[in-house]
């Protein structure tokens, strides 16, 4: 019985023939045709003007903060409800972080936000903003919220590339937005992330950053301190061929959500993720909240068929590093991570497989 992973890499076929390709040229390092490919198939696929190929996701957010002068002492605003990678960067720049609640869209609270804005002694600079399990937060709300604040936004798209609000793609609504490829994502490179701007002078700041801040000598000239955070020209090919069926990768993210959601549909005891209105998600990981059922219970129970799943994102500002952090909260993520489960969403299995959880579930909800 074939192991039923949250999110595993699921390859297109081509990304040996452009490894291959890659070899052959010798462009191993951070340079290379693929990079170019690659970062012209993120911005051909988005509609964003500038993208940097990078090492993840969390040095593009790092970078996108230190681009913004952003740096010790600022106060920077954050999703709670997030992995610990979207805002571990507000450290790195001895920033103070923030965290805003989540409201019924799982997402960022526009409502929290505004009453963080207003009762803060001192202004935020920034806003990183998480679109949740690949889904869309209120993004027009927050942009205005944003602008007429004149606080800057950073799209944590880390989870939500293929996702869009009015047709427009995630990551692109704000000053900066960042992409993941980590393994588990909707697409992968092994590791890697993109980060992508309007402002080409911010990319170009973030590119020099991200090869050791190495001034234009033909000798290693320095000025100020940099990072070692481009992405290879080998993973970038992986990257390409990805991007190839994101569509498609998306069209079955979506299709397994809403196969559990069926499937499931006469347990009172579940719910699922919502969509906010005009938007799309990629459906990244099929979530759902049960409301008397200890999750734990099915966890031990989908392990028994052999299928991984995990509690939701355990909130910021429940985590010890963060406990002394301000936090405008109302208890909303707090009851998803206590009720909330992450099922089993990889794109290469079948349906036939994926009946392996609902019967799982079913078993301690009955």
């Amino acid at each position: 019985m074939k192991r039923l992973f949250l999110s595993p890499p699921h390859m297109s076929g081509k990304e040996q023939e452009y490894i291959a390709e890659v070899f052959e040229s010798n462009y191993i390092a951070p340079l290379g045709e693929f990079v170019n490919r690659f970062e012209d198939s993120i911005k051909e696929y988005t509609g964003a003007k500038n993208a940097l190929a990078l090492s993840s996701a969390t040095a593009g957010l790092h970078l996108a903060l230190r681009v913004l002068g952003i740096g010790r002492g600022d106060t920077v605003l954050a999703s709670t409800f997030t992995f610990i990678g979207s805002v571990n960067c507000i450290l790195y720049q001895g920033a103070i972080p923030v965290f805003i609640d989540s409201d019924e869209s799982w997402n960022l609270s526009p409502k929290l936000l505004k009453k963080a804005i207003k009762e803060l002694e001192v202004k935020p600079k920034a806003l990183i903003l998480t679109h949740l399990y690949g889904q869309m937060a209120k993004i027009e709300e927050i942009v205005s919220i944003c602008k007429e604040h004149n606080i800057y936004l950073i799209e944590d798209s880390a989870e939500s590339l293929g996702a869009s609000y009015k047709g427009k793609q995630s990551g692109v609504f704000g000053d900066f937005g960042v992409y993941s490829f980590n393994g588990n994502k909707i697409l992968t490179t092994s590791g890697g992330g993109v980060l992508v701007s309007p402002n080409k002078e911010w990319i170009e700041k973030a590119k020099f950053l991200s090869t050791q801040a190495k001034e234009p000598f033909l000798h290693y000239e320095h000025k100020e301190y940099g990072y070692n955070y481009r992405m290879s020209n080998v993973l970038a090919a992986i990257g390409v061929a990805q991007m190839e069926v994101l569509d498609k990768r998306v069209e079955r993210k979506r299709e397994i959500f809403e196969f559990y959601k069926e499937e499931l549909s006469d347990i009172d005891e579940i719910s699922f993720m919502p969509e906010i209105e005009n938007s799309q998600g990629n459906r990244w990981l099929s979530t759902i909240l049960f409301k008397k059922t200890d999750p734990l219970k099915v966890v031990e129970a989908l392990e028994e068929v052999d299928a991984e799943s995990r509690p939701l994102w355990k909130p910021m500002h429940l985590q010890e590093l963060f406990k002394d952090a301000k936090s405008f909260v109302d208890g909303t993520s707090e009851d998803y991570f206590k009720r909330g489960l992450c099922l089993p969403s990889p794109t290469s299995s079948s349906n036939r497989e994926l009946m392996r959880v609902v019967e799982a579930i079913r078993k301690v909800c009955q």
